[in-house]
């Protein structure tokens, strides 16, 4: 820039208005073409809004409305063209070819990073393997340079991209690891987190307690809900090298589970699990909180949240009345994020069903008691044998089981050890409905 004053300095004073000029008419043509294209975009948000009222209340027939925008199959769902979403409101083109037009006129980083994240987000559904690898090696080629020249957003964003194994097909941490290093420097409080995570599990760096604390800290600070939570668990229990202070835990706990989001939502869970059983002077026992407590993890995705209440609802713990529906209810979230424990619970429904709420189906018994036994749960593991030894599923196949029954008693189920040596099975189903547990579950 002041190499560029110096220039105009030496021009005569006739020229250098001619150029002041010029640089004003460039400017506003680029405020003009910005300015055009929100226009562009509320224009076609409206009529989007317009047309998704009227097939709210059934006034519209999409196949008699060809020409909706909705109807575009390369129409992306990205209303304001930020990292995260896709765009609906413009044609994948046409979106495109305006965001490289005005990230290429600025030299806003920010503005920049938008740009390269909004080509990975859109790149990802497409069909043509030539295009998507196309935006992806542009999108990475910005970050890159955007990342040299120091901007945090990019370096953290590089740096989850090796880590997601997005960069590379799979995790590069040796790659992700610096690129944390030199955000949080810049002030990131989530690449903060993640650098101490590093430090904490060894990736990409050696271990290092005492820096994984120092990280943590430095995001904590920043009121991060991950490094929050790492540190209560850290000082509640005394690990990474810091003294034990349960009061101080709890502290950092109390201000993770505040903060709490999809993402984090461990000190919930955590908090709930010392209400249950209390800290002296510290924490009290209170059942109803804590059911509150796993309720507001489980609502946030926390599959382990979502599984204690199914217990929880299923036998009358922690003040809860036993519910069938309140139990399937959260047993299927935790499932439906692979818990194992969840996955089985819901296989012990459907062996039994639950009059007017669950019916009987030993098919989906068998599927889901599969899934349990994929995480290698020992008690799913007998429940395969014994499903494959009688026939509930799709075949009855002795030497399958027998299969089963091994692989279970190497888990530790001592049934199936006694099942191998020859002891018969009680395998009778029992109804839930009457608060007895089934003998094969």
């Amino acid at each position: 820039m002041q190499q560029m004053q110096s220039r105009r300095e030496d021009l005569p004073e006739g020229q250098a208005h001619m150029m002041q000029m010029q640089q004003q008419q460039q400017q506003q043509q680029f405020e003009y073409e910005q300015q055009l294209y929100l226009q562009q975009q509320q224009q076609q948000y409206e009529q989007e809004m317009m047309y998704q009222q009227q097939m709210a209340g059934g006034q519209v027939d999409w196949q008699q409305n060809p020409d909706s925008p909705l109807q575009d199959p390369s129409v992306l769902s990205h209303s304001h063209l930020k990292p995260g979403h896709k765009a609906t409101l413009l044609s994948y083109t046409q979106t495109l070819e305006l965001y490289r037009q005005n990230a290429k006129k600025t030299n806003d980083p920010e503005l920049q990073f938008e740009f390269a994240a909004f080509m990975i987000d859109a790149g990802k559904p497409l069909e043509d393997p030539q295009t998507r690898t196309e935006l992806f090696d542009e999108a990475m080629k910005l970050l890159r340079k955007l990342a040299t020249n120091g901007h945090a957003e990019s370096q953290h964003y590089l740096a989850e991209c090796f880590a997601s194994g997005f960069a590379k097909g799979k995790p590069d941490f040796d790659k992700a690891f610096p690129l944390w290093v030199q955000a949080s420097k810049h002030g990131h409080p989530d690449a903060a987190y993640r650098t101490g995570r590093c430090y904490d599990e060894g990736l990409g760096t050696r271990k290092d307690n005492a820096r994984a604390v120092q990280f943590y800290r430095k995001a904590a600070s920043a009121n991060h809900p991950g490094a929050m939570w790492r540190l209560g668990v850290v000082t509640l229990y005394g690990e990474l090298g810091v003294a034990a202070s349960p009061r101080d835990g709890v502290k950092w706990l109390k201000r993770s589970s505040q903060a709490a989001t999809p993402e984090f939502p461990f000190a919930l869970y955590e908090l709930a699990q010392l209400h249950e059983r209390g800290i002296e002077n510290i924490v009290f026992v209170d059942p109803d909180y804590s059911v509150s407590l796993y309720s507001q993890a489980a609502e946030l995705g926390h599959a382990a949240s979502a599984f204690r209440l199914g217990e929880c609802w299923e036998y009358g713990k922690l003040g809860c009345k036993q519910d069938p529906r309140l139990s399937i209810h959260y047993y299927t979230l935790a499932a439906q994020q692979e818990h194992p424990e969840a996955c089985f619970a819901l296989a012990a429904w459907y062996l039994v069903g639950s009059q007017g709420i669950l019916p009987q189906s030993d098919a989906e018994a068998y599927i889901w008691a599969k899934r349990a036994a994929d995480k290698d749960l020992p008690k799913a593991l007998y429940a395969m044998g014994y499903f494959t030894e009688v026939g509930i599923g799709p075949r009855k196949d002795m030497e399958e089981a027998i299969e089963w029954y091994k692989k279970a008693s190497a888990a530790g189920d001592k049934r199936a050890t006694e099942r191998l040596e020859g002891v018969p099975v009680n395998a009778k189903k029992d109804d839930k409905g009457n608060n007895e547990k089934c003998t094969i579950m």
